[in-house]
């Protein structure tokens, strides 16, 4: 499983680790990982021309101090300080007796433009906000120019705990992070800003540490998935029930049981006014139309999706004492009361425009705080929440412990139809036994696999989503 500290946690063990070392190495740790990586990216380093972009805070040592490192390479380097009284003494008289230059700001754009690689090392892990002016420049000529950008540990501009972009940043196309993840590498907006992803190990040690970020990875995800045993009847594994559909959205309550088809439980009940088209695709369903209550023995429901306005049969499921995901009409419909007042799990899935309507903001302030909406959320309502979008998040009901971060997806998955397909799958898990976090970081892992896979860089529709599930659950299992 990948991991995401937040900076505080991240300082605490740095100050725990130099400690014990002597001073110094600690930054060269970094150095060497920094560089090693800018090696790489160059491929050849000799000849190569080098721009570090140098702050004042031990981002901009590792950058001077990596800096070194290429220059005795044969790379020609250049540093251009922001704050040159404020520069690292150490990393500089480093780079110059590897014969390495110092500039100013008023020379950084041309040499921008010139080089092979600009290394950022603006601002470190704790800054706030977007960049100062005086860098604004910089960064802009390095995104338009021809060369690589590396980010030190993170891009700067960006908030490394929430994700958020509030202004200007630099766009790396690697990040070097050291040590563990911060939360803003996994989570949009801040993610698209930097790129590929190398992590360093430096030492630090956080196992006894609680994460503010978790992302399942296969291993993960194959160690929860639901295996029959040789016991195992249809009723055992689990049924699910899926109250989705109206009149104008038959499609929904179709796709919806595609893909609670394709997760795990036993057998799928459908209750609705869609019966018959869903019958016409998928006569193992089994099909009711006297509501929730008279449908049989369920051990997990889905409701909401293409519901329309009907809140009787929302409201009926929500009552229920079994496990429910709750998504599309269904979180307008649902009155809040009710869910809080729960005691079986419960998992919300909304989109970035469903969240800001619960929440009463605007979709860009969802957007923008991703990790903050979504712990929101789960307070708010006291329910595990899944936040769908380019970042989909996973928070466990009150918002507490570590948020899951879905790694998996594709672009491809913005079609209609998709999230009913997710909601089926993850009321399938549920039936099966999972828990509203395990049930939907799974179905978020597999749905956004199976989009990939499917896709292959082609556009896809939400059947094709779901027909791709098998396929994903085998990829995944195959780690074990």
């Amino acid at each position: 499983m990948r991991t995401a500290y937040s900076v505080e946690t991240v300082r605490t063990a740095e100050r725990e680790l130099m400690a014990r070392l002597p001073e110094g190495a600690l930054m060269q740790r970094a150095a060497a990982g920094l560089a090693a990586a800018c090696a790489d990216l160059l491929g050849r380093v000799y000849g190569s021309r080098v721009v570090l972009l140098v702050g004042s805070g031990d981002n901009g040592g590792d950058a001077l101090y990596a800096g070194a490192r290429l220059a005795r390479r044969g790379a020609g380097v250049t540093a251009v300080l922001l704050n040159p009284e404020r520069a690292h003494a150490g990393g500089l008289a480093a780079l110059r007796r590897a014969g390495g230059t110092v500039t100013g700001t008023g020379q950084g754009e041309g040499l921008i433009a010139r080089a092979d690689l600009v290394v950022d090392g603006i601002v470190g892990i704790g800054g706030k906000g977007g960049l100062r002016p005086e860098a604004v420049p910089l960064a802009v000529a390095a995104e338009r120019s021809r060369a690589a950008v590396v980010a030190v540990d993170l891009p700067s501009g960006v908030d490394a705990d929430t994700g958020e972009v509030r202004g200007a940043a630099v766009r790396a196309d690697l990040t070097v992070t050291f040590g563990t993840h911060k939360p803003g590498l996994l989570i949009d907006p801040a993610r698209e800003y930097a790129g590929s992803v190398r992590l360093v190990d430096i030492g630090l040690e956080l196992a006894a540490v609680p994460p503010e970020l978790e992302a399942l990875q296969h291993a993960d995800v194959a160690r929860l998935l639901p295996v029959p045993g040789a016991e195992s009847d249809k009723y055992r594994r689990g049924v699910v029930g899926i109250a989705a559909g109206s009149a104008r959205y038959p499609g929904a309550a179709v796709l919806a049981v595609s893909g609670a088809l394709r997760g795990g439980a036993g057998a799928v009940r459908y209750v609705g006014p869609a019966g018959d088209a869903v019958i016409a695709r998928f006569p193992e369903t089994l099909v009711s139309d006297q509501g929730p209550k008279k449908a049989g023995r369920v051990q997990a429901w889905v409701v909401g999706p293409g519901a329309g306005d009907d809140a009787a049969t929302v409201a009926e499921v929500v009552a229920a004492d079994v496990p429910v995901l709750i998504d599309a009409d269904g979180l307008r419909l649902a009155e809040p009361a009710a869910v809080r007042g729960r005691t079986a799990p419960t998992l919300m899935t909304p989109h970035a425009g469903e969240a800001a309507a619960l929440l009463g903001v605007s979709r860009e302030e969802v957007e923008g705080g991703r990790l903050a909406a979504v712990r929101e959320l789960a307070g708010r309502y006291g329910a595990a929440v899944l936040l769908k979008g380019s970042t989909t998040l996973v928070a466990s009901a009150g918002g507490e412990g570590a948020v899951r971060v879905n790694p998996t997806g594709t672009s491809w998955l913005a079609t209609a139809g998709s999230g009913d397909v997710l909601s089926g799958l993850a009321g399938s898990l549920l039936a099966a036994g999972l828990s509203a976090v395990d049930a939907g970081s799974c179905a978020a892992y597999l749905h956004g696999l199976a989009g990939r896979l499917t896709a292959d860089g082609a556009p896809v529709g939400a059947h094709d989503v779901a027909a791709g599930i098998p396929g994903a659950w085998r990829d995944v299992v195959r780690s074990r």
